[in-house]
């Protein structure tokens, strides 16, 4: 059972904006935070194992929610995006400056024994992540200040997904290129 609670509260939360969209449109006023906001408090109580980095962004979007279900400004449900943005930005950031960048560590999980030429490389990637991050999230903060909810979710419901499963797709298969040509 716990499994399938945790399986849901990710689904809903990779489905954030088209949720918000949809409760915004079709549920009575409020009533989307306050799921939205029940949801990640169960994401939060489910996951024992959570990373300390998710943790930040969880509890700002049960803050967000929270926040707008009792003020009753749904504008606040907008801006979790750029939270999250922000969050890996960070993440991705601070990796490179302490190490092993984060693309070094993924990388790691399939292939262990990479060779030390592949770091510079690595640390590219995550600095190339590190842009994405920063576009997301700027573009994250004009749709929810400036847009429509419709292109506030098409954006963040589909955009953003699409260009990072480019760059995710594009560098794997980059990646693959580039390990044979430097073994």
């Amino acid at each position: 059972m716990v499994l399938l609670l945790q399986i849901v509260t990710a689904i809903v939360i990779i489905c954030y904006p088209l949720a918000v969209y949809f409760g915004l449109q079709y549920l009575p006023p409020g009533t989307i935070a306050l799921l939205l906001c029940a949801i990640l408090i169960a994401r939060l109580a489910l996951n024992k194992r959570q990373l300390k980095t998710m943790v930040l962004p969880i509890l700002v979007g049960i803050g967000l929610t929270a926040a707008s279900f009792i003020a009753k400004r749904n504008d606040w449900l907008l801006y979790y995006p750029v939270v999250i943005n922000m969050t890996m930005l960070g993440l991705f950031t601070s990796s490179l400056i302490k190490g092993p960048s984060m693309i070094e560590r993924l990388a790691k999980l399939k292939e262990p024994d990479l060779p030390d030429s592949a770091i510079p490389y690595l640390n590219n990637v995550t600095r190339l992540w590190c842009g994405l991050f920063i576009i997301n999230g700027l573009a994250a903060f004009y749709t929810a200040e400036f847009a429509t909810l419709e292109l506030w979710t098409l954006y963040n419901g589909l955009i953003a997904y699409i260009f990072m499963g480019l760059l995710l797709g594009g560098e794997w298969i980059y990646r693959n290129f580039w390990l044979k040509k430097h073994e």
